[in-house]
């Protein structure tokens, strides 16, 4: 948890802002995200708001499909409205560490078998989204938020609320560059297997520290699986269902290819992710820090 900046919104609708859930580095996520409570102290949410510089209203309007959305492992979005003129979403508040800061935490990459159970979750969790027509278009190391009650996945459409269809992507705000499929940030629609390609990147960002790395760099355990996902051409990488059931395989170096991708008993991709106990710490010390913020006495609420 981190205190607001002097620029940051005292308000979101009737709640009232704490403080930023953490720093988060660069431009590389598309929201600014902050620790919020309702006026009675009754309530406590993480309240997200767009960045600066991006277009307000096509985050609202992703923002508003989020909160439509049911899908098990997307960040749930309670509720959408708009403060002055811009835009906010609340999710209930439950201790949360993006990756970024999780690796900051650990000090390094994550352990292989946090890593992997990441991997599992992620893919899982994307797998079911496609298989109901969505497209998450949003995934990347930042947007993925670490809980001791499984994974989350925020900035559900940062790519499409970037820029529209057809418009080049690549260098604008809030996108994370290792992350954007070549097809999305020259402008395609985002699609299933543009996921993937983010989903490859968050996995070399957890297992290396980057999302560009050498392939010698990556865990033997994963190097073919991640390879794969991070092809530049959507045709050789793998569906969302396929990574899941590749895990499952116990595969290691070995080239990946379809046919490794129907194993007998594919992973479990709600088993809980082992943290460092480092990461753990720092979930319980925002925790505790959020337990004990007060409400400032001196403000009033802001006009919708």
């Amino acid at each position: 948890m981190e205190r607001l900046h002097h620029d940051d919104p005292p308000w979101a609708g009737p709640y009232i802002i704490l403080a930023r859930l953490a720093p988060e580095s660069g431009q590389d996520v598309p929201e600014r995200r902050f620790i919020g409570r309702s006026a009675d102290g009754d309530r406590t949410f993480l309240v997200r708001r767009p960045l600066p510089g991006t277009d307000p209203a096509r985050w609202a309007v992703e923002a508003e499909s989020a909160r439509r959305l049911s899908t098990a492992g997307f960040l749930p979005v309670e509720e959408v409205g708009v403060t002055g003129d811009l835009p906010w979403c609340t999710t209930p508040y439950v201790p949360a560490i993006s990756l970024p800061a999780a690796l900051r935490a650990h000090g390094g990459p994550l352990p292989e078998p946090a890593v992997h159970a990441l991997a599992a979750a992620l893919a899982g969790t994307l797998a079911t989204a496609h298989a109901h027509g969505v497209t998450h278009a949003g995934l990347s190391p930042a947007a993925v938020l670490l809980t001791t009650e499984g994974l989350r996945l925020s900035c559900f459409g940062a790519v499409r609320a970037a820029a529209p269809d057809g418009e080049l992507r690549g260098g604008l705000p809030g996108l994370d560059s290792g992350s954007l499929a070549p097809e999305q940030a020259s402008g395609g629609r985002p699609r299933p297997l543009g996921d993937v390609y983010a989903l490859g990147a968050v996995l070399a960002r957890a297992s290396t520290g980057h999302t560009v790395p050498e392939s010698g760099e990556l865990p033997a355990s994963l190097r073919a699986v991640i390879s794969a996902c991070l092809s530049r051409d959507p045709a050789r990488r793998p569906q969302a269902h396929e990574v899941l059931a590749h895990l499952g395989t116990g595969a290691s170096a070995a080239p990946y290819t379809l046919s490794t991708a129907h194993p007998r008993t594919a992973l479990d991709a709600t088993a809980p992710i082992p943290l460092p106990a480092a990461v753990v710490a720092a979930l319980a010390h925002q925790s505790a820090q959020v337990l004990a913020a007060e409400l400032p006495l001196s403000l009033s609420p802001a006009l919708d």
